[in-house]
């Protein structure tokens, strides 16, 4: 093998490499821009969500974070007890409706019709 053959071997090896690089450069610099768009058209998306209750907050709305510090235990637990209670309910008329549109059989405690 003639020696200016290593160098075209070389000179091919150095070529096909950048080349390399150059295309996993592109993927990467499209991957990151399609990243930020999607990073950009979520921020656009949660920034319209409206502001929440402020300190003219409606009675029975829900209390201000921090505040189950300074309550009492009872009332704490009436109302972990009806927040419990509420999503069961609210778990069993999906259920109740999710087999109503499936047309299955509905169980007799989930329609109320037992005697408890």
């Amino acid at each position: 093998m003639p020696w200016w053959s290593w160098i075209v071997i070389w000179i091919a090896l150095v070529a096909l490499s950048l080349l390399f690089f150059g295309v996993l450069g592109v993927r990467l610099f499209r991957a990151f821009m399609t990243t930020a768009r999607e990073l950009g058209d979520a921020a656009e998306r949660f920034s319209r969500f409206p502001p929440g209750p402020g300190p003219a907050a409606a009675p029975g709305a829900r209390p201000a974070p921090g505040s189950a510090v300074f309550a009492s235990p009872a009332r704490m637990r009436h109302d972990h007890h009806t927040a419990r209670l509420a999503r069961q309910e609210a778990r069993r008329l999906r259920r109740v409706q999710r087999k109503a549109d499936r047309g299955q059989p509905q169980s007799l405690r989930d329609i109320d019709f037992s005697s408890t």
